[in-house]
């Protein structure tokens, strides 16, 4: 008879719980480091756009390093008992994900990991491949307005049987995609890749045995659950808790706030204590930013938002040390509203730039929690994007450029944000030197973008300044908010800059499929700032100086914003107390009546001239 989690918990040898997690998290490193190098696709191998998982036979996340998808739609559909070793399972159908995948382009495979003959485990991985078919290269197209435009779907399929590739189905799928050949290698990549990783597992439950290692799984799962309950949770007063943020433009409709609002009860002494309630949140777009996350009791975005908790840690340090697996599900109660809305869309509405939705969502959690806390957790921080170009390069065949730039994360209560951070964990910007060698343009620059972080007490991260020449006509895309709403500032912050893309001085809209560049224009992309914490007027005016310095605020900068008056040159500035002192003293006056989330100046502008939103005062 099998145990109970709790009997499981208990008979779990702590030494070993320690070398079973080291295990999981060295298996998932080695098979991210396995499709990083052997993967075809610069998104896959360069830009770092994939993620993989580990789950148990009772499909509950047992790795905490990233974000995975699920394995409930693969079980669902093919019986665990039927399953046999060298099976690979596929699936991109957003609407037969259970939530895991947000848009086509994501590919994720599933190998199940065997020991005695029975399915024990499972190891994953899903990645944002070139190009899946759909309107536009790159599978996204900006106007979208049913999924049907955006790319092949696949609904979960067996892609190996028993160790032997399904030949057709590769074949239908590189066939739709206008990058056949780097598909088809990321696949390989993928799959092999994940079948390492299931002979890795093997060999941990044939070393120690099954019994052993499940209870080491139920003990990791639960020291996660009671960490967080006991360290995090406990630091948000009990209540109901309520704010909302936006996206700013669909693809289609001219752009208005689309909302995300999220209502947050605490009760600590409930068996569930966090219920997070989206009622109110805007009807479905017309355009492709809706993201199907009302599937499975919400699962995937439970441990998708959870993340965001870990910022109520006692220190940074501790912060860093928490994982977030399956234990933090039995912590969240997610209610969803009816059908039809941002979260609840039906099918076939467009979903490839849902990163709008689920990644505002992270900023919504932590703007309530920081309502509920006084503050006590970050600015807002950048949002994925996608810009780049395609058409024919220098040998006449076509090409497709497409880079996931990141940007500044926000000012937190004891430091600055970060600059030129990536959402997506352990993803990056494609290297200068790859770029110029494989595409038709040239990087004449890749740096700070000055002024973009928003100003406080604790300043903003800044995003990226990057300029390109192109060498031949091409076509610029770009996939990407916060281009008229700021990354916004927290308790007394100021926002960030918005993100803002110009061609020779033209400025482009965030969603674009094919606008015209020609030879010799340059592309200037400039991402966004993360937001400011506290008062921008209480900000040592010493940092400020050194900012001047390091070319991260300019001196119009420091006198409007911060109120520092400086004198002496660009690489040394020093400070005029006595009149930095007057210009502080005329600007607190203005912001007396400041509410606690500052939004930027972009906010007015769709709200109908409102300065802010109601639920942005506490």
């Amino acid at each position: 008879m099998r145990r109970t989690t709790a009997e499981s918990t208990s008979a779990a040898d702590p030494v070993l719980v320690e070398i079973v997690e080291g295990t999981l998290a060295s298996v998932e490193m080695e098979v991210e480091t396995a499709i990083a190098r052997t993967a075809r696709s610069p998104m896959i191998r360069d830009a770092h756009d994939f993620r993989a998982g580990i789950h148990d036979v009772r499909l509950r996340k047992l790795t905490g390093r990233s974000y995975s998808a699920l394995v409930q739609p693969i079980v669902r559909d093919f019986p665990i008992a039927e399953m046999k070793p060298g099976d690979v399972f596929f699936h991109n159908d957003v609407y037969l994900s259970e939530g895991g995948i947000g848009h086509l382009p994501d590919l994720c495979v599933t190998v199940p990991v065997f020991h005695g003959g029975e399915v024990v485990a499972f190891v994953q991985a899903f990645g944002h491949h070139d190009d899946i078919g759909g309107g536009v290269p790159g599978s996204m197209p900006s106007n979208a307005r049913s999924v049907f435009e955006e790319g092949l779907m696949v609904p979960p399929i067996k892609l190996w049987d028993e160790g032997v590739p399904n030949r057709a189905a590769l074949t239908i799928m590189t066939r739709n995609s206008r990058m056949p050949d780097s598909l088809a290698g990321d696949l390989d990549a993928e799959c092999s890749a994940c079948l390492m990783g299931a002979r890795r597992l093997g060999e941990l439950f044939d070393r120690y045995g099954r019994e052993a290692v499940e209870a080491c799984f139920d003990a990791i799962i639960s020291n996660t659950t009671e960490t967080f309950r006991r360290e995090l949770l406990a630091k948000i007063p009990e209540g109901t808790h309520v704010w909302e943020d936006y996206a700013e433009h669909d693809g289609v409709d001219s752009p208005r706030l689309h909302t995300q609002r999220m209502t947050l009860t605490v009760d600590h002494s409930a068996p569930v204590p966090l219920v997070i309630d989206f009622t109110g949140t805007s009807p479905q777009a017309k355009g492709p930013i809706n993201h199907a996350g009302d599937y499975a009791d919400g699962v995937f975005l439970k441990k998708w938002l959870a993340p965001i908790l870990r910022n109520l840690a006692d220190t940074p340090e501790r912060m860093a040390e928490l994982d977030v697996n399956e234990g933090v599900v039995p912590l969240i109660e997610m209610r969803f509203p009816q059908k039809g809305t941002l979260l609840t869309p039906i099918f076939p509405a467009p979903t490839n730039a849902r990163t709008f939705v689920i990644l505002r969502l992270l900023g919504v959690l932590a703007g309530v929690l920081a309502k509920a806390t006084g503050g006590r957790m970050p600015a807002d921080q950048e949002t994925i994007r996608y810009t780049g170009v395609y058409g024919d390069g220098l040998d006449g065949t076509p090409y497709l450029m497409r880079e996931v730039l990141g940007g500044g994360s926000g000012g937190r209560w004891y430091a600055d944000g970060e600059d030129t951070i990536h959402v997506v964990p352990d993803s990056r910007n494609i290297p200068v030197e790859f770029a110029e060698s494989r595409w038709p343009f040239r990087v004449e620059r890749l740096g700070l973008a000055r002024d973009s972080g928003g100003p406080g007490l604790y300043r903003g991260g800044l995003g990226y300044d990057k300029h390109l020449r192109m060498l031949r006509d091409a076509s610029f895309m770009s996939i990407a908010d916060r281009s008229i709403l700021s990354c916004w500032g927290v308790n007394g912050g100021r926002a960030g800059k918005p993100f803002v893309v110009e061609i020779d001085g033209r400025e482009m809209e965030g969603l674009v499929d094919d606008s015209p560049v020609r030879a010799g224009e340059i592309i200037r992309v400039r991402t966004t700032g993360g937001g400011g914490w506290g008062s921008p007027l209480d900000r040592d005016p010493a940092l400020v100086a050194a900012d001047v310095r390091d070319g991260k605020v300019s001196p119009d900068g420091a006198r409007d914003d911060y109120g520092v008056i400086l004198s002496g040159s660009q690489d040394d500035p020093q400070v005029d107390t006595e009149a930095t002192g007057i210009r502080r003293a005329e600007l607190r006056v203005l912001v007396a009546d400041a509410p606690f989330f500052d939004r930027g100046p972009g906010f007015p502008s769709l709200s109908g001239g409102l300065p802010y939103a109601e639920v942005d005062l506490v």
